[in-house]
């Protein structure tokens, strides 16, 4: 893991509930699908305008 970078991040609790349940019997783990999503969106302009236009999560303290 030399090239990793350690962050802290919030996640809206029934996102990561949710994504539990669906990744069960996987190899998918969060830190997959972060390292897998950011990466699509700095490759994938498609990606990145779908990700930029989803309003669907509630605002909270942070800045969904």
């Amino acid at each position: 893991m030399k090239n990793s970078k350690l962050t802290s991040v919030k996640i809206i609790e029934s996102l990561y509930n949710k994504f539990k349940i669906k990744s069960v019997g996987t190899d998918m783990t969060l830190q997959k699908l972060t390292n897998r999503c950011v990466d699509l969106y700095l490759k994938d302009d498609d990606f990145k305008k779908i990700v930029d236009a989803n309003k669907d999560l509630t605002i909270s303290g942070s800045k969904l």
